[in-house]
């Protein structure tokens, strides 16, 4: 299993690839393909992100000690985004989901490419994620 900042090196690395930012978009896209979907049940109003231009659903269950996401949007670059945060934080410890530097967004140049509206709606998608993990760290808390 490999931690979040093993994941993130992989994403620079990865984007490093690519020569010009289509070449990342096209990327994101195929991301976006490889996500692993919510269940319809769970595409539900309260598990929309507030914020985000288009829809996104995220959702958190536990599994074991860890945090396991699933999502969809309806817009495909979106979809890519997701893919990419649930690669980093999906089957982690809630607490390391909670502590999580995300620079590494900053470091592949995400956010500055991304419309006003969409780095918004980024930024809603990790708070998100992290809300899950602050409750279901504070469950396994109450558990202990």
């Amino acid at each position: 299993m490999s931690s979040i900042q093993e994941r993130q090196e992989e994403i620079i690395e990865e984007f490093s690839m690519f020569e010009d930012w289509m070449q990342r978009y096209e990327y994101m896209i195929e991301l976006g393909k490889s996500l692993p979907i919510i269940d319809e049940k769970h595409k539900i109003e309260e598990n929309i992100i507030k914020g985000c231009q288009s829809k996104v659903w995220v959702y958190a269950e536990m599994d074991d000690d860890q945090v396991n996401y699933t999502a969809d949007s309806d817009a495909i670059i979106t979809k890519g985004i997701i893919a990419i945060l649930i690669r980093v934080f999906s089957g982690q410890k809630p607490e390391d989901v909670m502590n999580a530097d995300t620079s590494f967004i900053d470091e592949i140049g995400l956010k500055e490419h991304l419309s006003p509206t969409r780095a918004n709606g980024l930024v809603s998608m990790i708070k998100q994620m992290k809300m899950y993990a602050i409750a279901y760290n504070s469950q396994q808390q109450n558990k202990a």
